[in-house]
């Protein structure tokens, strides 16, 4: 999965405006090192739960994994576990154990620690590449482009803009909309206010990082998908169920990912999400971030306690 590798760095259509880097790679993914195998990570954005963004935490754990390997190796799986609620207001410390490097495969552990507990703990495995004939992959989902859809920003905005949009989802897009994150999403075929009542557990949003990454080194690429596939992903549980129950408690438990192809992180990728099951206070998600070539570059798991209380009253939209 080296950058030389990569067919997507000449589609068309691909850099964002602008030469600013990305602050996902200048600021959120940009350990210190402070030992060796052992670096600290702070924080870029938290949100309005005043939790830490799994996201960044699996993000930066892959960084601190990836700078335990040789160059010729890249990840192709990671299995995390979170363990104890994070803490917005200190940095987060990754030890790193190298738990095997082989001739193919290596194995990396990480232990996200904060006042002195494992808040995060992971697994991330490498592999050196190796040609296969055995190959195959689903149809990636024929949606329109991400240049014919509107931003976050603009649909929030539309929503807001409507006199039927009742106060209680008026606050909660005026909370979105104030978010600084530090991805761009562009929602596929988004609900009107009328279709919020009869939703499916699945969705479809284009993303990707906001700044400049260009091709650099794939494992960069990793890391920025893998803090990308935190963001809204178990939230596609809800949407059945978001006009009957207002959430009381929603952390994810585990999360998954499986790198397969060569991609860059600051272009356009389609993420489709669904949810196969929800129940026991759980919910499992699935996901797949597909490249505007139709090629399938991640996939990703997901479960995560969901503990709702009945609204007070009857959605009237």
């Amino acid at each position: 999965m080296s950058s030389s590798q990569a067919p997507e760095d000449r589609q068309s259509g691909g850099d964002p405006p602008g030469d600013l880097r990305s602050v996902l790679v200048t600021s959120v993914l940009n350990l210190e090192p402070l030992d060796e195998d052992l670096f600290r990570g702070r924080h870029y954005w938290v949100p309005t739960t005043q939790r830490l963004f799994g996201g960044q935490i699996v993000g930066q754990a892959l960084v601190a994994a990836a700078k335990s390997v040789s160059e010729d190796v890249h990840v192709h799986s990671l299995h995390c576990y979170f363990v104890r609620t994070g803490d917005p207001k200190v940095p987060v410390l990754y030890q790193v154990e190298r738990t095997r490097t082989g001739t193919s495969f290596s194995v990396r552990s990480v232990k996200a620690v904060q006042h002195g507990k494992p808040i995060f703990i992971c697994q991330a495995s490498f592999q050196k590449a190796q040609p296969s004939p055995l190959q195959h992959q689903f149809s990636m989902p024929t949606v329109p482009p991400p240049e014919e859809l509107l931003d976050h920003e603009a649909l929030i905005d539309q929503y807001l803009r409507d006199p039927n949009l009742q106060e209680k989802y008026r606050v909660g897009l005026n909370r979105i909309a104030a978010k600084d994150v530090p991805i761009e999403i562009k929602l596929v075929n988004p609900p009107t206010l009328s279709q919020l009542q009869s939703m499916e557990p699945k969705q479809m949003f284009w993303v990707r990082a906001r700044g400049h990454i260009g091709e650099g080194d794939m494992k960069m690429h990793c890391c920025v998908a893998a803090y990308i596939s935190d963001y809204a992903f178990l939230g596609t549980a809800l949407l059945p169920h978001q006009w009957q129950h207002k959430v009381h408690f929603m952390v994810s438990l585990d999360h998954s990912l499986w790198f397969h192809n060569p991609f860059r992180a600051d272009h356009w990728m389609l993420y489709e999400c669904e949810s196969p099951w929800a129940g026991g206070s759980r919910g499992l998600v699935e996901g797949r971030l597909w490249r505007r070539d139709g090629i399938l570059a991640v996939s990703c798991a997901q479960e995560g306690v969901i503990r709702v209380k009945p609204l007070a009253s009857k959605s009237k939209l």
